[in-house]
Formats: C-alpha cells, sequence, structure tokens
C-alpha cells in the first residue's frame, strides 16, 4: 500500500509510544510527518527531542498542547500563561529541527469553566485576552497559536470555544499567520455552520491544521476516549475534506485518535491501520 505524503501521525494516536518509539514507527511505516506532545518532548528534554526529530528525517506537523488559561487574573493564570510561553518556544524548535515542510503550529486547548462558575461568555473572553498577550511571543518566534474548538460536550471541563465559527472570531483581532484555527472532524463535524466556517477560515487564511478521526456511539463512560479510525463511525470526510482542500489548504493532515483500545494496541499495527484508514477515507478527495 502506498502511504499519503500528506499523512501525519498525531502522537496522541500511539499515546504509550516514547518519543524515540513513535518516531520510529512512524519512519518504519514510510508515514512522512509526525504531531508531537509536549509531556514525551519534556521526558527527554527539548534539546534531545530536537535531534531526535532531525535525526528522524520526519516532518513537524504540530506541537500539543497550549491553552488552558480560562482562569481569571492571578498567579495560576500568569503560571498557565508562561507555560504557554514554554510551549511556543518548543514549538519553534521542533519546526526548525523537523524535515522540510514542517509547520510552527501550537495547538490551543482553551480550557474549561473555572471552578465554580457558570460565566461561560466570561471564559471565552479571557481566552481571547490570553491569546492577545501571548501574540507578540509567538509572533516573534514564528509560531502559529491555533485555537481548536472541542466539542459543546467538553465545554465545561476542557474547552469553552465549541464551534469553529467562535475559534475565528477570536482569532480575527490578530494576524492569520499568528493566530489560525485547527479544523478536527470529531468535534466540529455536527455542526451545521460548519461548511460556510470552512470557507470563512480559508478566506481568512487562518487553517493552520487540519485533524481528522472518526464519531461512533454509544460513547464510552470517558468521553474523551471516544475517538475512532476513519470510517468505523458517522463522520463524511469526502465532503469535510473537499471543503477544507478547496480553501487551498495544502499542509500536512493529521490523525488523532484518543481511544483505550487503539492505545492498547502495538503502535506499528496502530500506525499500518491508520494509514490505510486515512488511504480509504480522505486521501481520494485530496485531489
Amino acid at each position: 500500500m502506498s502511504i499519503d505524503p500528506r499523512l501525519s501521525i498525531n502522537q496522541a494516536t500511539i499515546k504509550y509510544a516514547d518519543l524515540a518509539t513513535a518516531l520510529k514507527v512512524t519512519s518504519d511505516a514510510r508515514v512522512q510527518s509526525i504531531g508531537l506532545w509536549r509531556e514525551p518532548v519534556n521526558e527527554v528534554g527539548l534539546d534531545t527531542a530536537v535531534q531526535m526529530l532531525a535525526d528522524s528525517g520526519l516532518r513537524f506537523s504540530t506541537h500539543c498542547r497550549g491553552g488552558f488559561f480560562t482562569l481569571p487574573a492571578g498567579a495560576e493564570r500568569d503560571a498557565a500563561l508562561e507555560d504557554n510561553r514554554r510551549a511556543i518556544d518548543e514549538t519553534a524548535a521542533l519546526a526548525t529541527a523537523g524535515a522540510e515542510g514542517s509547520t510552527a503550529v501550537l495547538v490551543l486547548v482553551a480550557g474549561g469553566l473555572p471552578e465554580g462558575s457558570r460565566d461561560l461568555i466570561g471564559a471565552r473572553e479571557r481566552v481571547r485576552d490570553a491569546i492577545g498577550e501571548l501574540v507578540p511571543y509567538a509572533q516573534s518566534a514564528g509560531v502559529t497559536l491555533a485555537i481548536e474548538p472541542l466539542h459543546p460536550m467538553f465545554g465545561s471541563d476542557r474547552c469553552v470555544v465549541s464551534t469553529l465559527g467562535q475559534a475565528l472570531d477570536i482569532a480575527s483581532d490578530f494576524a492569520p499567520e499568528t493566530v489560525g484555527a485547527a479544523v478536527d472532524t470529531f468535534h466540529i463535524w455536527w455542526d451545521p455552520q460548519v461548511y460556510e466556517q470552512i470557507a470563512r477560515a480559508g478566506r481568512e487564511g487562518r487553517i493552520a491544521t487540519y485533524q481528522v478521526c472518526d464519531w461512533k456511539t454509544p460513547l464510552p463512560a470517558d468521553v474523551l476516549l471516544s475517538r475512532h479510525y476513519m470510517g468505523d463511525g458517522v463522520i463524511d470526510f469526502a465532503s469535510l475534506t473537499r471543503a477544507v482542500v478547496e480553501t487551498g489548504y495544502d499542509r500536512d493532515i493529521e490523525v488523532e485518535i484518543f481511544n483505550q483500545q487503539i492505545w492498547d494496541d502495538a503502535p506499528q499495527n496502530v500506525v499500518a491501520r491508520t494509514a490505510a484508514a486515512f488511504a480509504e477515507t480522505v486521501s481520494p478527495h485530496l485531489r
């Protein structure tokens, strides 16, 4: 089977693989790109991770994740912003180390409602404010902050930005090369405005990354782990992928899956099945 050159394996899909293993199984499968997570990078240290990525010959598509800054003013919010600056530094270094075509994109998950709060609108405004504080730093580092809207079921505890339109509204205050949006099929497939908003994101030059995986019910008790291989659920990858491609998006496309059964499988098996699912559901619509 030929491997689509635009396929990128997001490291979350092979969560239990350390950085060395993730790089090796991705490269051995002839996949050309990988999206990394901060925890495995920090386990080995940034300098070591940079060298490992360079030695792998893989492109770097995104770094996950920054964000979680919906707290009101105070020490915890300041600490969150400082941690995001470190994430920006990591993103810039890894993008430089990756093969030609790497992109310096830091995915942001906004964060949920602070403890005891019901002020959803205020929490979203604090996301806008936090991004505004980070923009000069990201701009100087050459990093794009990608606001990722999450499905509304995560609105209370994980992300108060629930639609692509909301993400774009926040991003609109800033230059598109510095603040964009992540288009993740799992989170946005249900949105009745999704095609309109994808087109808008394209017009505004704000699609920083396109991520894919599938949705299937019943959801498990831990809804975070409800993502599936493309083709195993109900998402229409044909129309969503065509909508993204029609905007001119020509970068890597990440597969990001959170699923306990998939995590328990051998990472090389997961990468192989991911590549096969991508070839069947996404690749035909990239042409």
